[in-house]
């Protein structure tokens, strides 16, 4: 059952074993950056769903939830003198009451074409998630301004404006990617000719290094380690690209169509990268090889279409040889929750009901939020659809992705967010 700001509290919940008391999800898929926490088990809450602890408003924005030493974050679109302006909050994780603010550029998304050709209209606020590190959060905006604040007071200690600094090239609906925090860098890509993906100083906001020409996408960086090598995978127009992290050499390059817009970050599972998206283009499999120095691809499978692997931008979740997520475009409210075994592309089973919404994996189960505001328990196997729990936790609507962390769930919508504690069972009702 939905119920309205602060007026209802969900009661029952699940249980969470082997939670690590400092388990912070400190940007948009987690700890592991893969939207998994391992060595967690689940069981299902009651038909009145899981225990509410708080429910805020959450002002216009795609934006998702980072948790990190009692605050969550996110972005959302706030008034500040009557000007609507692109603003990372940072909220208590036990009652969800606002600590501090820090806006940033205005919350205009016209399309974001910088030649001014685009009629494309965006809106609904925000679409990118901060990232944590130690004692700081880094935000990029839909105008690319890369931010580094303060955690505790949200002072800000740096900015880049990757547009004018990096002759910068934004794309149709603005930036939705988040900034990919590992090492000593932060990596963003978004600039000009021959400095199109950078590796920036993540203390001094100095860029360490800028390479390449590439057009971005909506989609995020993925970090992976692939034949013991650790590497940064871009999901650019011309298709994928992976770079050396400390120098942003090139490693290996794998073409891939674009149209319109590519939002899904690719996904690693061992030697297979797959990579998907909407408006016809459809998905892929590669597998990548290395022999020496020298790095090659080998494509395992290309199914074109919005049937039946496209990802518009729910990112698909890799566990044991099986991708599980949300396959479809544009099926607002009705597209299918899918199992599909990686190296092939064959669907294993589909839900329908879920729309464009995202997943994250916790131990052995999926942790699924609708784009209609259904927050959903699933068991990940391949062998059927077994759901566990369902219960209806949100307005508005929910394309960003839930967050676990300290046995809570985190999830927000256009209107709202909200946390549930998940640690323990209660007496059957």
């Amino acid at each position: 059952m939905k119920s309205s700001f602060g007026s209802l509290v969900l009661t029952g919940s699940f249980l969470i074993g082997s939670l690590s008391s400092h388990a912070d999800w400190p940007n948009v898929r987690g700890s592991m950056v893969d939207g998994t926490v391992p060595g967690v088990s689940v069981a299902p809450w009651s038909a009145k769903g899981p225990k509410q602890v708080w429910k805020v408003p959450t002002a216009a924005g795609f934006s998702s939830f980072s948790v990190k030493d009692g605050k969550v974050f996110t972005l959302v679109t706030k008034n500040v003198d009557g000007v609507p302006l692109e603003t990372c909050v940072a909220l208590d994780a036990n009652n969800g009451k606002e600590i501090w603010s820090t806006s940033f550029n205005p919350a205009k998304y016209d399309g974001g074409a910088n030649d001014g050709t685009s009629d494309n209209k965006g809106g609904d606020g925000p679409r990118s998630t901060p990232t944590l590190d130690g004692d700081k959060v880094y935000i990029l905006t839909a105008d690319l301004v890369l931010g580094c604040l303060d955690a505790k007071t949200g002072k800000q200690l740096w900015k880049r404006e990757i547009i004018k600094e990096h002759a910068g090239r934004n794309i149709t609906w603005k930036n939705a990617a988040s900034p990919l925090v590992e090492g000593d860098l932060v990596f963003v890509a978004g600039g000009g000719a021959g400095q199109s993906l950078l590796g920036i100083d993540k203390m001094t906001g100095k860029t360490v290094w800028q390479f390449h020409d590439e057009k971005m996408t909506h989609a995020n960086p993925v970090p992976a380690t692939i034949h013991g090598v650790r590497q940064i995978i871009f999901f650019t127009q011309s298709g994928l690209v992976s770079v050396s992290p400390k120098d942003g050499a090139l490693l290996w390059k794998q073409s891939f169509p674009f149209n319109v817009s590519t939002a899904s970050a690719p996904v690693v599972g061992g030697d297979i990268v797959y990579c998907s998206a909407g408006y016809g283009v459809g998905a892929a499999a590669f597998r990548v090889n290395q022999k020496g120095s020298t790095w090659s691809t080998e494509q395992l499978y290309r199914i074109t279409g919005n049937k039946p692997l496209a990802n518009h931008w729910s990112t698909p979740v890799y566990k044991d040889g099986h991708l599980y997520g949300m396959f479809s475009f544009k099926e607002y409210g009705n597209g299918p929750l899918k199992c599909v075994e990686l190296a092939t592309g064959k669907v294993k089973w589909e839900q329908a009901g879920f729309g464009p919404g995202n997943v994250i994996i916790a131990g052995s189960d999926i942790v699924a939020l609708s784009d209609k505001g259904e927050l959903v328990l699933v068991e990940a196997t391949p062998s059927a659809y077994k759901e566990k729990s369902r219960a209806d936790v949100l307005d508005g609507k929910c394309w960003s992705h839930p967050a676990l962390s300290e046995g809570r769930i985190y999830v927000r919508s256009t209107k709202e967010g909200a946390c549930f504690d998940v640690t323990a069972t209660t007496a059957s009702r």
